[in-house]
């Protein structure tokens, strides 16, 4: 369980989060409106961090803080509804999806999911649209939903989820035509990942199995065998015919997935267009918009691939990005200012980020002309032209140019690269496949004679007559990141870095060792390091001059000279320090938040005593006006009213006094029969006992206590009583039930036995008895064996002592209808038939010591059987109702005797003492000590 600091920690940072989240888009909205500038919110993190959860609250506040007019409300339930089916840029109401990974469609990395909507579909789905789709609900059983080994997740609720989804389409105006296409494709794209390729005598693909081709064929409205044979075989274009030539095994499965990824890839383009239709905002007057990019974070696994790469080239950028705009921002205002600043030390990552963002331009260079020259090309050669081109960059090591103590670590078909984060391993094992990712041409005529009307409009016919080579991803992700750059440059940006607690998404735990590393490589440190190094405020003498001169006698009410003088005169007298703050050409500059708080409350103090002077002067004037009115008018009313008073008084008083001459003749006559001189006052005697005694009445049968009545109302009073307890008896008798009855009565037992003559009775009583303290569970199967043919009616922990050495010994002691039984493990120490028991005997004091007396003459028996037991009074009191017999059991003072052997008997000796103790004194007697309780 986590502690309650953590817990702590936990319920803080989420309000801090909400805080701050709101407070940069309230800042980002207010500066807009203001200064009519464009905007940007750049949403950075880890997957799992929380970046869309931010986005969600950040739509949310704007949704709420933006003017309201009918149709920019169905934007905006649009908008916010978009972002459960989409991940991507808000952009006033427009989106614009960047970068998606279409690789995870077809591969999970472990501990990895695949998109959400493949989840909430099985999860979600009607049973009837499962059935349209041919899928089933274990998201197990479909390859490209298994590989990460992390279908289910605990913090998702894919189920829920769906509701909100299919909600959200709705809202966007999907027709059902639109969700029944939809859903189609992406119940293809599962079929597709269950496709099974074996390999026939000439090492071709074959598909054994069409179960899956079928219902892939239904659903994207294609005919069976068109798809089987694009599956399995290439078209290849000469130049005046074409050859169909079969797959290889692998090629086949190449072939298969690139389908996959391409109608995924496909289908989201058309889905986000589908939704900025429904978002066109008709009012063209506005020029300005607030952008909200929730992009993914920098990512290092202990296997990193091409989609790492990517990922992170664009971290590198938006942390250029970022630097560019804050750092030198900062630097070059102290500049322009005169103030002394030393920012170098802090760019050393702007150095790393500029040195980096070369390197990759270089990697995708070299990927790319891989790719596309003749020859074979493999992931080995495209490094060893990694080496050749850029192997002497600083930042940049292989396995072959690493020292000694690198080359270790470094695998032969990898690379590492020094970001701004830190060393990242590449494996280049599929970097030539993932950049190609090509849709073979035979394929793609499938795809675009499909009847599925959303497919049709993603693979267009015209694309086939367009014989050029597609670009690479690598040219493509290039493309889009210099795209989305362009965008944030033309704006004012706000950041929100998100950072994830732990890595396995449970709340309430915080990961030290993780959340530090994503501080180091955010650059958060460095960013944190500048603020304190720099000024938290500025202002210029105006402005500044202009709001706090209230604080200082010679600024108020006009200052008549420069602007800095009169700034310089009004710090002088508040009591600025001179490590608090900073004169520079046209602003001052304050070093802590504190001292402009401080200067804020001052101000703010200074105003309402203001305030407060002139409401004074003000009010007194009305006062005094009012004052002079009301005082003659209340003369005049005083008057009046008096006289009223007086005679009201009159009449109060002779009505008092006939009420109470009739009741002092009343309480003269109460014990004569009713009559006029009585009656009232009789009847208000009753009225009023009755209504006292009902907050006065018993809650329980053993409370005797009862309102003392008056005595005319004695007789009543006591049938009332009577009445009341019958009531609470026959309340109390119905709860009770018969395992507390029988409890009861044992109870009786125990009380006729030891009430007064043993010590501990007392604090027993309000401890309930049980039917056992041993479960059948922990008793032997021997011993079960063994006493099978008798009902086990009690059992108890005891301990045994030795007739002879008194050395203790754990046992059971175990009741059954006819005997009682000392049990070791599997043994039977000793059985004591009732039939044979002559007595038990304990002592008065708090001790736990029974003794059960067999009779010497009865040869079976061994000796008197001396136990220690916890639970003594509910053992005695077991066994006695089990015997059966009278008066059989003895409570002793100072010591007992006891049965060792034929004509040998044994003493034990009952003390007390500072603390329990059991042991064999001097004399060979065994001597119990029990502390003495408090009567």
């Amino acid at each position: 369980m986590p502690s309650h600091h953590h817990v702590l920690k936990a319920e803080m940072a989420l309000e801090l989060c909400l805080v701050f989240g709101y407070a940069i888009a309230d800042n980002a909205y207010r500066m807009m409106c203001s200064e009519l500038n464009n905007h940007f919110i750049l949403i950075s993190g880890e997957s799992g961090a929380g970046k869309t959860e931010a986005s969600k609250k950040i739509l949310q506040y704007f949704a709420v803080t933006c003017p309201m007019t009918q149709s920019l409300q169905i934007a905006r339930d649009r908008l916010l509804l978009s972002n459960p089916v989409l991940e991507g840029i808000p952009v006033g109401g427009h989106i614009i999806s960047y970068l998606i990974e279409k690789s995870r469609v077809v591969y999970q990395n472990e501990g990895e999911r695949n998109f959400h909507i493949f989840y909430q579909l099985l999860a979600g789905g009607e049973e009837e649209r499962l059935a349209y789709l041919g899928l089933e609900r274990d998201p197990q059983l479909y390859k490209y939903l298994s590989q990460g080994h992390c279908a289910k997740e605990s913090s998702i609720n894919d189920k829920n989820d769906w509701k909100t989804v299919f909600n959200a389409f709705s809202v966007i105006d999907f027709t059902e035509a639109d969700l029944e296409n939809l859903f189609g494709i992406i119940a293809s794209v599962l079929h597709l990942g269950n496709i099974g390729f074996e390999e026939d005598d000439q090492g071709c693909a074959t598909i054994p199995d069409t179960h899956e081709i079928k219902w892939i064929a239904k659903l994207l409205g294609v005919h069976p065998s068109v798809l089987l044979e694009a599956l399995t075989h290439r078209k290849i274009e000469a130049k005046t015919e074409e050859v169909i030539c079969p797959l290889t095994l692998e090629l086949s499965v190449y072939a298969r997935d690139a389908m996959a990824k391409a109608v995924y890839g496909r289908t989201f383009t058309w889905l986000v267009n589908k939704i900025n239709s429904s978002l066109v905002n008709e009012d063209f007057t506005r020029k300005t918009v607030i952008g909200l990019l929730d992009i993914y974070g920098f990512e290092v696994f202990d296997k990193n691939g091409f989609e790492q790469f990517c990922i992170n080239y664009c971290n590198e950028k938006l942390q250029q990005l970022l630097i560019e705009r804050t750092l030198k921002a900062e630097q070059a205002e102290y500049e322009m200012e005169g103030i002394e600043w030393e920012p170098i030390k802090y760019f050393n990552n702007k150095i790393i980020c500029d040195l980096v963002e070369e390197r990759h331009k270089g990697i995708i260079s070299i990927l790319d002309e891989e790719c596309i020259r003749p020859g074979p090309a493999t992931d080995l050669s495209f490094l060893e032209k990694l080496e050749e081109k850029v192997g002497k960059h600083a930042h940049f090591e292989t396995r072959k140019l690493a020292g000694p103590k690198g080359r270790k670590r470094i695998g032969w078909m990898e690379f590492r690269l020094l970001h701004y984060a830190g060393e990242v391993t590449y494996c280049t094992k599929g970097f030539l496949e993932k950049n190609n990712d090509l849709l073979y041409r035979h394929l793609k005529e499938v795809l675009c004679k499909s009847k599925n009307v959303i497919l049709r409009e993603c693979f267009l016919l015209a694309e086939l007559e367009n014989r050029r080579r597609p670009p690479t991803v690598g040219t493509q992700f290039k493309n889009s990141l210099s795209s989305l750059l362009e965008i944030l440059i033309s704006k004012e940006p706000s950041y929100i870095r998100c950072i994830k607690p732990n890595d396995r998404k449970e709340p309430n735990k915080f990961d030290d060792f993780l959340i530090r590393h994503q501080i180091k490589y955010l650059g958060l440190m460095e960013h944190l390091r500048v603020r304190r190094a720099g000024f938290a405020y500025r202002r210029k003498y105006e402005h500044f001059l202009q709001r706090y001169k209230s604080l200082c006698p010679d600024t108020w009410p006009h200052w008549h000279g420069p602007p800095a003088e009169g700034v310089e005169r009004l710090i002088k007298y508040i009591g600025y320090k001179p490590e608090e703050y900073k004169l520079g050409k046209t602003k001052i500059f304050i070093r802590f938040p504190r001292t402009l708080f401080a200067t804020e409350d001052a101000f703010e103090f200074s105003k309402h005593q203001l305030v407060a002077r002139i409401q004074a002067t003000y009010k007194r004037c009305l006062g005094r006006r009012e004052y002079v009115k009301k005082r003659q008018a209340a003369i005049k009313l005083e008057a009046h009213w008096r006289g009223a008073l007086a005679r009201k008084a009159i009449q109060r008083r002779k009505w008092a006094v006939r009420i109470i001459r009739k009741f002092i003749k009343g309480f003269i006559s109460r014990n004569k029969p009713l009559c006029p001189d009585n009656e009232e006052f009789i009847v208000f005697v009753r009225k009023n006992y009755i209504l006292n005694l009902r907050y006065h009445l018993p809650k329980t049968v053993l409370d005797k206590s009862w309102l003392r009545p008056p005595g005319i109302l004695e007789n009543a009073s006591d049938l009332l009583r009577k009445m009341c307890v019958r009531n609470l008896v026959q309340k109390y008798c119905r709860g009770i039930t018969a395992e507390r009855k029988a409890m009861m009565q044992q109870k009786v037992v125990t009380s006729e036995i030891f009430r007064g003559r043993k010590d501990g009775y007392t604090e027993s009583l309000n401890q309930p008895f049980v039917n056992s303290r041993i479960d059948e569970g922990d008793i032997n199967p021997k011993v079960l064996q063994l006493i099978s043919h008798e009902k086990i009616q009690y059992g108890v922990p005891v301990i045994k002592y030795d007739r002879k050495g008194f050395k203790a010994r754990q046992r059971q002691l175990i009741l059954t209808q006819k005997a009682a039984y000392v049990v070791e493990l599997a043994k039977i120490k000793q059985k004591i038939e009732y039939s044979a028991l002559k007595g038990v005997s304990t002592s008065n004091l708090s001790d736990g010591i029974l003794v059960i007396h067999v009779s010497p003459e009865d040869s079976k028996q061994k000796g008197d059987a001396v136990l220690q037991c916890g639970h003594v009074f509910e053992a005695v009191t077991k066994l006695v109702m089990l015997v059966k017999k009278e008066n059989i059991v003895s409570v002793v003072q100072g010591s007992l005797q006891f049965f060792i052997s034929p004509g040998k008997e044994g003493t034990i000796v009952f003390d007390t003492g500072p603390e329990e103790q059991v042991y064999k004194n001097k004399n060979g007697q065994l001597t119990v000590v029990s502390v003495r309780r408090k009567s």
